[in-house]
């Protein structure tokens, strides 16, 4: 059995940089992890080259993998002739979607300086996007009493007042918020409200 990849192994099999997108929904991913190179960034964004970039069309229509190479005749505006210039001269692109309702999916890139990406590199990497967008699903097990305080975390409450207007104690709020915490995979309280309010939990 091959085992999994970490995201140090992604960092070792695409040297130039990548990019992930986890549960894109109307315009802005759940997560972003951008490790491309700076100056590129610097570059696709001052000039709006995701307007033109085939790599994107790509990954919004398509699921499966697809090596840059291959998309070499549907760039009209030099895209990846320019990320060669940046450093990327190789890339694999990833898209992921599993039918869900809300209509995500996520996407990765994967870039490196000195051949393409081998077919085992690309399914390994089809697996690691996989897992992670899947590992981005809502939890179902949330209760109302931890929802109806990172919905007041939300508003900008602060933990005495979430209290007074549960009329409950300070204490129990924590521990609401610990629970959310913890179920969400958050590191604070706030973050556990963003992600509860991205989820449509609140």
């Amino acid at each position: 059995m091959v085992r999994q990849m970490t995201p140090q192994d992604v960092e070792r099999v695409s040297p130039s940089g990548h990019y992930i997108a986890l549960r894109i929904g109307f315009a802005f991913p759940m997560e972003e992890i951008n490790a491309l190179p700076t100056d590129w960034i610097d570059h696709y964004t001052k000039n709006r080259l995701m307007l033109f970039d085939p790599v994107m069309r790509w990954a919004y229509a398509n699921t499966g993998f697809m090596r840059w190479s291959d998309l070499r005749g549907d760039d009209p505006h030099g895209v990846l002739t320019m990320a060669a210039a940046f450093g990327l001269r190789f890339g694999l692109t990833v898209a992921v979607f599993d039918e869900n309702l809300e209509g995500h999916r996520s996407f990765a890139s994967f870039t490196r300086p000195d051949r393409e990406f081998e077919d085992l590199e690309a399914r390994l990497l089809v697996a690691f996007l996989t897992r992670r967008h899947l590992e981005m699903l809502p939890p179902t097990n949330l209760t109302n009493a931890e929802l109806e305080a990172l919905a007041m975390v939300k508003d900008g409450k602060r933990l005495k007042q979430i209290a007074f207007d549960l009329g409950v104690t300070e204490g129990a709020v924590k521990q609401r918020l610990k629970n959310a915490k913890v179920k969400l995979g958050a590191h604070t309280s706030t973050q556990a409200a963003t992600m509860a309010r991205q989820f449509k939990l609140i």
